[in-house]
């Protein structure tokens, strides 16, 4: 019984876990602005073009 509620109680910490390191990643994401965006874009895009010859 005792091992039942510590597993319990670990998946409950895992999920809240989880839950913190997601809205940390949606936080990271939407702190972007539009220009810094397009400009990772435009990075991107000429380090493929520059991969692919």
């Amino acid at each position: 019984m005792k091992w039942a509620r510590v597993l319990g109680i670990a998946g409950v910490v895992g999920v809240a876990a989880t839950g913190v390191a997601v809205a940390r990643a949606e936080r990271r994401r939407r702190a972007y602005t539009p220009e810094d965006i397009r400009a990772r874009l435009h990075e991107r895009h000429d380090e493929a073009v520059r991969g692919s010859r």
